[in-house]
């Protein structure tokens, strides 16, 4: 089943977003390379793509996992957890519809 992974980032969270950046992209290219990845990428804290030294405030993956518990797991064990980038991380079961 898909899951959403929907990750609140905390203040100023670019500097800790950049450290851990190639760890955490390594785990989304696994999952990619696995082809369980639906899509992956940052909230920009501002309109636009590149929001430069405003930074992002959050993240959204979806991607299959075998269960809710597999997919809580997952995102706990993401680097950006572990650097203090995320101040919250939501789980929900997802049902692709269009397109």
């Amino acid at each position: 089943m898909l899951y959403a992974i929907m990750s609140q980032d905390v203040e100023e969270s670019l500097d800790k977003r950049k450290t851990a950046r190639p760890e955490h992209l390594a785990r989304l290219e696994r999952l990619r390379d696995e082809a369980r990845l639906v899509l992956a990428g940052p909230l920009p804290a501002t309109d636009s793509a590149d929001p430069g030294d405003a930074g992002f405030t959050g993240s959204l993956v979806v991607a299959e996992f075998d269960s809710l518990e597999a997919a809580k797991a997952w995102a706990d064990a993401d680097p950006y957890v572990a650097a203090g980038v995320y101040a919250d991380v939501i789980v929900k079961p997802f049902k692709h519809v269009l397109p």
